[in-house]
């Protein structure tokens, strides 16, 4: 599945790059997040809990950054294994460009899912895994703008 989208952020590009590289900023704006714990500068480990229609899953995974422009752009490739549930595993491109007293953030995002998850269905899956996005971007754009300090970030999708 591929997703691509923009949103806009009040707030510099600087810091929506430091944002993005900060685990408790990500850990408040990741849906569903439990856990997440920065192993390295370019790698995170994290637990997160996701319903998938009416698959629900425990996910542990981790997350790799790579091709580090600061500020201006980054990939990310992740994987995470949900039990019985199946698998997803997926890669995102981000860029930050500068407008105006804001910033726009860009993602492309080419995701696959395993198991039990590959069985919903095309639809269902691309439909969850949009509003998942969309849940954190918009959590990620209010932390970061100063809008939302306590962004409901626990909220499952389904």
């Amino acid at each position: 599945m591929k997703l691509t989208e923009e949103i806009r952020i009040a707030a510099p590009r600087e810091a929506v790059f430091a944002a993005l590289n900060d685990a408790d900023v990500l850990r408040r704006a990741i849906p569903g997040c439990e856990e997440l714990e920065k192993v390295s500068d370019t790698e995170l480990s994290a637990v997160v809990r996701a319903k998938v229609g009416p698959v629900r899953a425990r996910f542990r995974g981790d997350v790799t950054l790579s091709d580090l422009n600061p500020p201006e752009s980054y990939t990310l490739k992740g994987q995470g294994k949900g039990g019985a549930a199946g698998f997803a595993r997926g890669e995102a491109s981000v860029r930050l460009t500068e407008d105006g007293d804001g910033t726009l953030l860009h993602y492309d995002v080419n995701a696959s899912v395993g198991g039990k998850l590959a069985q919903l269905g095309s639809r269902l899956v691309n439909n969850s895994a949009r509003a998942l996005a969309g849940e954190f971007f918009e959590n990620f754009r209010k932390i970061v703008s100063g809008e939302g300090e306590d962004a409901d970030a626990d909220k499952e999708v389904s």
